[in-house]
């Protein structure tokens, strides 16, 4: 893995590569979807930011949708998100997903315990959907340490450059960890699928996260004439879900 000091030039490559590959979607038709989830100030924001500085602003999207209207809470659950999904050329983001309904919903009490239910049953089948109409889907959870999430969220407090990533939210991350714990087994347990599996990131490294996460996804989208250029994801930062993480120390308690 690079040193903290090689880290400039190992993100100008890999930003370089994802240039490539998007050209090579366009050309082709590719569409891609990449969901970023994970506990506040585990780095989702940073990590896009990254990835997507120097591709085309006509190819890509960094989606982050706000609280649902209304309208929308009266509508079938996916369809807000639905509209958003690319087309033939395209890479979209997700900086929180439908997957809300698997973690923040659920532990604030913003949606019922059969609302939660139902979303643990369906996301599988929807997902295959999207897999079988040819989009490339991506599930990234992002996973922080309780203490270093509590270092970084201080550090919004103080800091004016990012007042605007403070959110109410913020203050129960750390008292309600537990139960974003649970959430968040549940649904690692129950929608990770063959067509739409979950790869695990861990985070409290952030140059770390960033580039390995970047490499994964060229490994994984990138055609091979790019992808062999690039070197595999450090196995201890980036790795497919299974169920043993949830206890041998992988994933963060």
């Amino acid at each position: 893995m690079a040193k903290d000091d090689d880290y400039p030039r190992e993100l100008e490559s890999l930003q370089a590569a994802l240039v490539r590959f998007q050209q090579a979607a366009i050309k082709s038709g590719e569409k891609s979807l990449v969901i970023f989830e994970g506990r506040d100030a585990a780095g989702k924001d940073g990590a896009i930011k990254r990835i997507t500085e120097h591709l085309s602003v006509r190819n890509t999207r960094a989606i982050a949708l706000p609280k649902p209207t209304d309208r929308e809470r009266s509508q079938w659950y996916f369809q807000r998100y639905v509209r958003h999904l690319p087309g033939a050329g395209e890479f979209v983001l997700f900086n929180r997903s439908w997957y809300n309904r698997a973690g923040v919903e659920p532990v604030m009490g913003f949606c019922t315990a059969d609302e939660h239910e139902a979303f643990l049953r369906d996301a599988p089948g929807f997902e295959a959907m999207l897999a079988g109409s040819g989009l490339k889907v991506i599930k990234l959870w992002l996973d922080i340490s309780r203490k270093e999430q509590a270092e970084r969220l201080k550090a919004r407090e103080t800091d004016p450059l990012k007042a605007l990533k403070v959110s109410p939210l913020d203050a129960v991350a750390q008292e309600k960890w537990d139960d974003y714990t649970e959430a968040r087994d549940q649904m690692l347990r129950r929608t990770h699928t063959r067509e739409a599996p979950w790869i695990i990131v861990r985070t409290d490294h952030k140059k770390k996260a960033r580039l390995n996460t970047m490499r994964y996804l060229l490994k994984e989208l990138a055609p091979k004439t790019i992808a062999k250029s690039v070197d595999k994801p450090d196995p201890k930062v980036v790795f497919e879900f299974e169920t043993e993480a949830l206890t041998d120390g992988r994933l963060d308690r």
